[in-house]
């Protein structure tokens, strides 16, 4: 049987305001997640939805020793940026494997890794505010491209609603 992996994608800032429903509402989708049988979570490290995703990964697998971290990471310099943060240097340290994409910096590193986590994963989650350009957009386009199950979150907290799967998606089959 093959091993199922849920990876995340998601915006860098989420507001203040919005952060402890989005906290929720992750480690709501992550628990659901580990009762459907995913045991490998898929992050790309960026701030924000990612290392959301990876600190609330990391404390659940406290409970459940059975499920592990993953890092997808776009180049190596980027391992020594995320290293000088106690916060996320934890989140390193408590991964099984990290992916190391490239070993330097070029345009298209990021889209690279985005693309890397969706052909792994067969979950993707989805903290997105609604807007229609930017790498969590692109990421949610190609996740339905592939025919990958979306969850997504609103990054705008309860009031902000559910957002809507962009509109170029109706015709690719959102799960």
């Amino acid at each position: 049987m093959q091993e199922k992996t849920c990876c995340i994608t998601g915006h860098r800032e989420i507001p203040a305001q919005a952060l402890p429903y989005v906290s929720r509402m992750l480690g709501l989708e992550i628990d659901r997640a580990i009762e459907d049988g995913f045991t490998c979570f898929l992050t790309g490290f960026a701030e924000g939805a990612d290392q959301l995703f990876a600190g609330i990964v990391l404390n659940r697998a406290k409970t459940f020793p059975f499920i592990r971290l993953e890092g997808a990471i776009p180049f190596r310099g980027r391992v020594q940026t995320l290293r000088r943060s106690h916060d996320s240097c934890a989140l390193l340290d408590g991964c099984a494997e990290l992916h190391i994409l490239s070993e330097a910096y070029s345009p298209g590193v990021y889209s690279h890794r985005n693309r890397f986590m969706i052909e792994r994963s067969q979950r993707v989650l989805a903290v997105y505010d609604g807007r229609q350009s930017g790498g969590t957009y692109s990421t949610i386009l190609t996740a339905l491209k592939f025919g990958r199950e979306l969850h997504t979150i609103s990054a705008c907290g309860p009031a902000g609603g559910n957002p809507r799967t962009p509109p170029e998606a109706a015709n690719l089959g959102e799960r």
